[in-house]
Parts: C-alpha cells; sequence; structure tokens
C-alpha cells in the first residue's frame, strides 16, 4: 500500500534525524528537544494544531522578513504560522512549488499574499481542500490567462514601477528575461512611503528580485472562484494601482477592506492585516 505523501515525507525526516543523531552521538554533540513543541513546530512536523496553520507568502522585491510584525502576533495568538520562501520566477511555476509544499502540512490552512504572492497563492490552492481561505494584501489576484502586467491596468489606474526597474541577468533566463530590482532611488516613494527613510533603505539594498517574466506569465484557474478570499486595498497603494485591487476584490468575491496605506500594509499596519487574517480564519 502507497502511503500519503506526507507521511513518507515523515518518514524520511525520522530516518534522517536518526542518522544525523547517530552521526552527532558518536562525535561526541549532545542534541536537546522539547517536551512540548510550539505550535509552529508542530505544523513543521506535520501534527495536527487546533488552529489552520497560517502561511505567508511574500511578494517581488521583499522576503519574508516582511512578514515579521503579523507573524509575530499570530503566533501569539496561538496560530502555527510559516513563511514561505517564494522563488519569483513566475505565478506557474511558484504556484507548483508552494502547492508540493502545502502537501507537508496535515489540517486546515489560510494561505496570505502580498503583492505577486497573491498570484502565487491563486495559483498554488486551486484544487486543494486543506485551504479554507484566501487572504490578499495589497495582492495580485488574477483571473485565468491574466498576467500581472494586465491586472495591473484593471479599473483604470496606473503604476510606475516599471519605468524604475534595475534588470541584471541570472544563469538560464530565456532571451529577454533578467532579474528585476526597484531602483534604490525610488524605492521609498514607490514601495514604502509610509516607513521611515531609514527601514526602505534596507529593504532597497536587501530586496529579492523577480524574474521579468513573472510579469507577462498567465496564470493558471484561480482558486478565488471557489474558496472564499478576504481582501486589504491599500489606498495609496503606488506598485498595484488601488483601482486595480478594488477590481480584483470585487472579481473574486472578497470580503474587502480598504485602508490608507502604502503596498507594504503588513508592515505598517500590522495589527489591521492581523484581524483581517484572524476573521478568514474564523469564517
Amino acid at each position: 500500500m502507497r502511503l500519503p505523501r506526507s507521511r513518507r515525507m515523515r518518514g524520511l525526516a525520522a530516518a534522517l534525524t536518526a542518522g544525523l543523531i547517530g552521526i552527532l552521538t558518536l562525535s561526541g554533540t549532545a542534541l536537546t528537544t522539547s517536551a512540548s513543541p510550539s505550535a509552529g513546530q508542530q505544523a513543521a512536523s506535520g501534527q495536527p494544531a487546533s488552529k489552520p496553520t497560517i502561511v505567508l507568502v511574500h511578494g517581488a522585491f521583499a522576503d519574508s522578513s516582511g512578514w515579521n510584525a503579523v507573524a509575530g502576533r499570530l503566533l501569539d495568538a496561538g496560530y502555527p504560522v510559516l513563511a514561505f520562501s517564494n522563488p519569483l520566477r513566475g505565478p506557474l511555476a511558484d504556484g507548483a512549488y508552494l502547492r508540493d509544499f502545502l502537501t507537508t502540512i496535515e489540517g486546515p490552512v489560510v494561505l496570505v499574499g502580498h503583492s505577486y504572492g497573491g498570484a502565487v497563492i491563486t495559483n498554488a490552492a486551486t484544487g486543494n481542500p486543506n485551504v479554507k481561505a484566501l487572504v490578499y494584501v495589497a495582492a495580485y489576484a488574477p483571473a485565468e490567462g491574466e498576467s500581472v502586467a494586465a491586472a495591473n491596468t484593471l479599473g483604470g489606474g496606473h503604476t510606475e514601477v516599471t519605468d524604475h526597474l534595475v534588470l541584471r541577468p541570472f544563469p538560464g533566463a530565456a532571451e529577454g528575461d533578467a532579474d528585476a530590482y526597484i531602483d534604490p532611488a525610488h524605492f521609498h516613494r514607490l514601495f514604502a512611503q509610509d516607513l521611515s527613510r531609514d527601514t526602505a533603505r534596507f529593504m532597497a539594498a536587501s530586496q529579492r528580485p523577480g524574474a521579468l517574466a513573472s510579469l507577462v506569465t498567465p496564470s493558471g484557474p484561480p482558486a478565488w472562484k471557489t474558496i472564499p478570499s478576504w481582501y486589504l486595498v491599500a489606498n495609496q497603494d503606488r506598485i498595484i494601482p488601488p483601482e486595480a485591487e478594488r477590481a480584483m476584490a470585487a472579481r473574486a468575491g472578497s470580503t474587502t477592506i480598504e485602508i490608507t496605506s502604502s503596498h507594504v500594509a503588513m508592515m505598517s499596519h500590522p495589527a489591521v492585516v492581523l484581524r483581517l487574517i484572524q476573521a478568514a480564519a474564523k469564517g
């Protein structure tokens, strides 16, 4: 009989851990374990938890550290939390990566996407019965066949971020493709105008690039057609036009809130984002 993938993965992890313990024991190194794992540890090990696992997905020009303030509050509230490292190669490829990642989590899941991360959760959750809610935080919620670039035009808005990109090559890139960064000279004004300049300066220096092709790759069948969704519109967003955010939220039938915020609402308004995620988790 073929074991479920999550059980096979736990078996493999157990075997690797046993081997590591043996190696460390032989070398005289001691290991210590916690008698009562935290909720986050339970989620990582595949053990069931009383609350849904919250999976946080960052977007382009950012990384998982952008979720720190929200993740800390969720952990304090007893939620298992995992911050997914988004490859930023394209919505279909990244969606497939996240889809495989989700097979290692038992029990209900709430997926939360920021910016381009919304396109990733839109593709990853389709057909997954464990995903109970989608939360879009100033994020893309594309329709089937729609690219991120096309979604920016919804509602008649405009973004100038594509006018301020720095392109750098990466190995294996198709002709015309490259890694895209926001020009640091424009990062604070476009990405995070309601954070301090010092914070934005470090974010600009440490930003993770997204493949240029990810902007024009058509999205797959959207999970929001079958999974309830919640949406935060940031009405001072200079990356995704607020008009486009409103249009995507309405199209998805999302429970929607709107706040005065830059693109990084999870950093400038973490308490508001926390409440939205909790509403989705309870809903």
